[in-house]
């Protein structure tokens, strides 16, 4: 079922609201460049492109608002419950947790609609801290490579995000390897340089003074040698 890109953008634009939708407003958010009047025949017109399915309408009329029908699954909402599952206190097994590979995809990325921005970004952050939650909660159970996975899998969705690095860092520090530590940090460190002229944070450097014996600002007198190098 291939749906008519307006039918398509209304499926959106319902999927991601929590509540039913007045139908004025979201006329005005779809077809902001037109009057409401026109705006508002374009989305009667949309309902009625609409396709049907096995399971009735996919989507509903709550007292003059829209709604998705119960009977859609929406990939957003499925992971607001995978990172609730994170977070939980609950113990759950590995096999119920989601997988890096669940929270790496952006929302709509080919689609430039302003509605959806706020979304997208919502959406970026949440994938990124369940990221980071997944990795700290796999290490905690001792699943190192689980956690190291996650963590490689934040860094690699946002290269310039320090508390991914300093996740990936504190794996490699319970595993035992403080070489791959301070070369994790050593990479942000030049990262964060070249990019935007700055240095990480006293939580990253301090998570290291106990692998080199001082906090990673602390004076070495050795001038801009890779951390690495220095440590005895």
């Amino acid at each position: 079922m291939h749906p008519p890109p307006a039918c398509q953008r209304l499926l959106a634009y319902l999927a991601l609201q929590h509540d039913p939708a007045p139908r004025t407003r979201t006329a005005h958010t779809l077809w902001p460049d037109i009057d409401d009047a026109h705006a508002a025949a374009c989305l009667r017109s949309t309902l009625h492109r609409l396709p049907r399915t096995a399971y009735g309408p996919l989507v509903e009329h709550p007292a003059g608002a829209l709604a998705l029908a119960g009977t859609v699954s929406v990939d957003t909402r499925h992971l607001e419950r995978q990172a609730a599952t994170v977070t939980s206190l609950d113990e759950v097994g590995p096999t119920e947790l989601p997988t890096p590979d669940d929270l790496c995809h952006d929302l709509l990325p080919d689609w430039n609609d302003d509605w959806l921005l706020a979304s997208r970004e919502w959406l970026r952050q949440l994938r990124l801290r369940t990221l980071e939650r997944l990795a700290a909660r796999h290490c905690r159970a001792g699943r190192l490579d689980d956690a190291l996975e996650a963590a490689m899998s934040a860094v690699a969705c946002e290269p310039l995000r320090e508390s991914a690095h300093r996740m990936v860092a504190a794996v490699h520090l319970a595993d035992g390897n403080s070489f791959e530590a301070l070369r994790q940090y050593d990479l942000y460190r030049h990262l964060l340089r070249d990019e935007l002229g700055l240095s990480p944070s006293p939580r990253f450097r301090h998570l290291l003074a106990d692998v080199l014996g001082r906090p990673v600002d602390a004076s070495s007198r050795t001038g801009d040698a890779p951390l690495a190098q220095q440590q005895t």
